[in-house]
């Protein structure tokens, strides 16, 4: 598949869900996300990873090849009064100067990544103990329950995606930030339930990577047309009860 997010920049910036209180707070008990930090947040998008720092008195640079993502990220940082520094740059080439960062973050977004490359140039970025801190926060395919049935109708509309039937774990990423030369790896995770009007979970479907970001326009139209037809039929109480996982790994960079 061609990916272009910011063919869903507007659907992003109304739609996706943020990051909890809990895990912030999770991350400050390991000294991340101090007031006063400076932050490189990697494949920002619409900065829900960068503005959740910048809100704890961080000093955020949010990275991303898609400028219209970051058009959205602007807005949305106006209103939550908030600033970040945003940059159009890749995770692999960021072009930001190294040894001088305390934070490289990445959420919901490593997987699209040249992973080892990506690893290198957050190391190279990191001071010594520096973390670098991988997150998602992912729906949950339970039973046969609305993100099950969603994912069935993006088959349908798209038999080439891929990446249906998800856990919520990436124990990959593990290996990936070892094999950068990363010590003290961590990981923590925990479930949450997030509301969704009908309305809503429509729009975060469309930023779906196999919908919005892949499909021309008028596929994602029929798709869409068919998802208010599921949700009426199948799943009409609102709002809807998302289960979703909230996973993080966090590395240190060596001396």
């Amino acid at each position: 598949m061609t990916v272009d997010f910011g063919r869903t920049a507007i659907d992003y910036a109304a739609y996706r869900a943020s990051f909890p209180q809990e895990f912030f707070s999770r991350l400050e008990d390991m000294g991340i996300g101090l007031n006063g930090q400076r932050v490189a947040d990697l494949g920002t998008g619409t900065g829900v990873l960068a503005r959740g720092f910048a809100r704890r008195g961080c000093v955020v640079t949010g990275l991303d090849p898609a400028a219209a993502m970051l058009d959205e990220a602007r807005q949305l940082d106006d209103k939550a009064g908030v600033r970040v520094n945003y940059l159009v740059a890749s995770a692999e080439d960021t072009g930001l100067d190294g040894a001088r960062w305390d934070v490289v973050s990445a959420g919901q977004c490593w997987h699209w990544f040249n992973r080892p490359r990506a690893g290198g140039e957050a190391r190279r970025l990191l001071v010594v103990g520096g973390a670098l801190v991988i997150c998602h926060m992912d729906y949950l395919p339970l039973a046969e329950n609305v993100c099950t049935a969603t994912e069935k109708l993006i088959l349908e509309h798209n038999p080439s995606w891929t990446m249906a039937g998800g856990t919520g774990i990436h124990a990959d990423w593990t290996l990936d930030v070892a094999r950068a030369g990363f010590t003290g790896i961590e990981t923590f995770s925990f479930d949450v339930e997030v509301p969704y009007s009908h309305e809503a979970w429509r729009g975060r479907m469309r930023t779906c990577n196999g919908i919005g970001a892949t499909l021309p326009p008028r596929a994602v139209s029929d798709f869409d047309s068919a998802l208010a037809r599921l949700l009426a039929d199948r799943f009409p109480g609102e709002p809807l009860g998302v289960p979703h996982r909230v996973w993080a790994l966090i590395a240190r960079a060596p001396n």
